[in-house]
C-alpha cells in the first residue's frame, strides 16, 4: 500500500533511537570504568537535558502527517510494536546494574546523585512507553505497560490515564491539567496526590457497581502495585536491604519527570462548558504540540498529544500534526527545564496561553490564587494585555 501511493515512513528505521534512553546507564557504566569519575553517572542527565535540546533545535520540525489511506496498514505493522516491546527488557537490565552499582559503594554524594537521576530517567520515561502500550485493546501490551511501570511504583496511572485524565482533560476538575499560573511545584502534590485518589475511585466503583470486592487480584491498582513490591522485595533478596533508598529515590524522580510533562501537556488549556452544562468534547485545541523530530523520535510521538487525545487507540506511528494545535516553542527535553524554572516558564508559557484565548482569561483553566496577579499584568491597557504571539 505504502508504494503503491508513492509513501513511505521516512522515520521508520529513526524509531529505534527510542532504545537509546534504557540504554543510557550502560554508556555511563563504561565511562565509570574507565574513569573512575562519579561525574559519568551525569551522563543520562546531561544527554537528556543538554544535548537533545541542542539537537532538537538544529534539525527542527516534521509535520508530515502519513496519508490515512495507509494508516490501517501501518497500525498494524508488528515492527513498530517490537520497538516499544524491547524497551521493557534493556529498561530491567539497566535496573539491575544499577542497583549493583549502588550497593558496591563507593560513588559519593556526586555519584550517587547521578546515578539516581540516570535511572530516574530511564524508568520516567518507561512510563511513557507504558502510556503507549496501556492504550491498546491487546491483553499482551496492558500487562507489558504494567510491567513498565512497576520500577516507579506508578501502577495506578494506568487506571487514572485511562479512564480519568482521557475524560476530563482540559478541566479544572482533571488533576493531570495544569492551570495557568500554578507552578509545577504547587502541581505536582496536586497531581501525584490527586492522580491516586482519582484511580482508586475509579478501580473500586469498577467492581462495586458489580457488587464484588475490590480487594482482588483483578484489580488493575493492586496487582500493578504487586509488580512493584515484587520487584523491591526480588531487588532486595539479591542486592541486599541497602538499595531500598535507592530504588525509592529513583522511583520519585522517575514518576516526577512523568508529572513535569503532564503538567506542559495542557497548561492553562480549558474545555468550554455547552448550552447543556456538559464540557465540549475534547479536540486538536485542548493539548499543547511540538513537531521537534528529535524528541518525537525518542518519545513515540507524545508530543502529538492532540491526536492522542482525540484517538487514544492510535498508534504513534500514525499520530497526527494539526494547525489548530497550539503549539510549545520547543520540545520536552526543553520544556520540561523551563517547566522546573517557575519563573522562565511563566515568562514563555503564559503569554501563550493568553494569545491562543484572543487574551481572555476566562477562557483559561486558570489557577485561582493567581488571578489577581494574572489580571494585574494581563487586563486591558497593561502593555502585555493583548499578546500577539501565535497559537498554533
Amino acid at each position: 500500500m505504502e508504494k503503491q501511493l508513492g509513501w513511505r515512513d521516512r522515520k521508520k528505521y529513526l524509531w529505534l533511537v527510542a532504545l537509546v534512553v534504557p540504554s543510557l546507564p550502560f554508556g555511563a557504566l563504561a565511562m565509570w570504568n574507565a574513569t573512575g569519575s562519579p561525574l559519568a553517572w551525569w551522563y543520562a542527565p546531561v544527554v537528556v537535558f543538554g544535548l537533545i535540546p541542542i539537537v532538537d533545535i538544529l534539525f527542527g520540525d516534521d509535520r508530515e502527517n502519513p496519508p490515512e489511506e495507509v494508516a490501517r496498514e501501518l497500525q498494524q505493522a508488528r515492527y513498530y510494536r517490537w520497538i516499544t516491546y524491547l524497551y521493557l527488557p534493556i529498561q530491567y537490565v539497566a535496573l539491575a546494574v544499577c542497583c549493583r552499582v549502588w550497593t558496591d559503594g563507593g560513588l559519593g554524594i556526586v555519584g550517587a546523585t547521578g546515578l539516581v537521576l540516570t535511572l530516574g530517567i530511564v524508568n520516567g520515561i518507561a512510563i511513557n512507553t507504558a502510556h503507549e502500550l496501556g492504550h491498546k485493546r491487546e491483553t499482551v501490551e496492558r500487562w507489558l505497560s504494567k510491567i513498565a511501570l512497576a520500577p516507579t511504583g506508578y501502577g495506578h496511572f494506568y487506571v487514572e490515564h485511562n479512564r480519568g485524565h482521557h475524560t476530563r482533560v482540559a478541566t479544572p476538575e482533571d488533576p493531570a491539567s495544569a492551570r495557568l499560573g500554578e507552578s509545577f511545584w504547587a502541581f505536582w502534590p496536586r497531581t501525584v496526590i490527586g492522580s491516586l485518589r482519582s484511580a482508586w475511585r475509579l478501580e473500586t466503583s469498577r467492581f462495586r457497581i458489580r457488587h464484588r470486592s475490590p480487594w482482588t487480584h483483578r484489580n488493575d491498582i493492586l496487582n500493578a502495585w504487586a509488580m512493584t513490591v515484587v520487584l523491591f522485595v526480588a531487588a532486595v533478596a539479591v542486592f541486599g536491604v541497602g538499595v531500598l533508598p535507592f530504588l525509592v529515590l529513583q522511583a520519585i524522580v522517575g514518576f516526577s519527570l512523568l508529572e513535569v510533562v503532564n503538567y506542559l501537556e495542557h497548561y492553562g488549556l480549558c474545555r468550554q462548558r455547552t448550552t447543556a452544562g456538559r464540557y465540549e468534547k475534547v479536540d486538536p485545541r485542548h493539548s499543547w504540540n511540538s513537531d521537534r523530530i528529535v524528541t518525537n523520535v525518542f518519545l513515540f510521538q507524545l508530543q502529538r498529544h492532540s491526536d492522542h487525545h482525540a484517538n487514544p487507540l492510535r498508534r504513534y506511528q500514525t499520530l497526527r500534526s494539526f494547525d489548530v494545535s497550539p503549539q510549545l516553542p520547543g520540545g520536552y527535553a526543553t520544556m520540561i527545564v523551563a517547566a522546573v524554572v517557575t519563573p522562565l516558564w511563566r515568562r514563555i508559557m503564559d503569554p501563550r496561553v493568553l494569545a491562543h484565548y484572543g487574551g481572555d482569561l476566562s477562557l483559561a483553566n486558570v489557577h485561582q490564587p493567581a488571578l489577581p496577579r494574572l489580571r494585574a499584568r494581563y487586563s486591558p491597557g497593561n502593555d502585555a494585555a493583548a499578546p500577539t504571539l501565535r497559537s498554533a
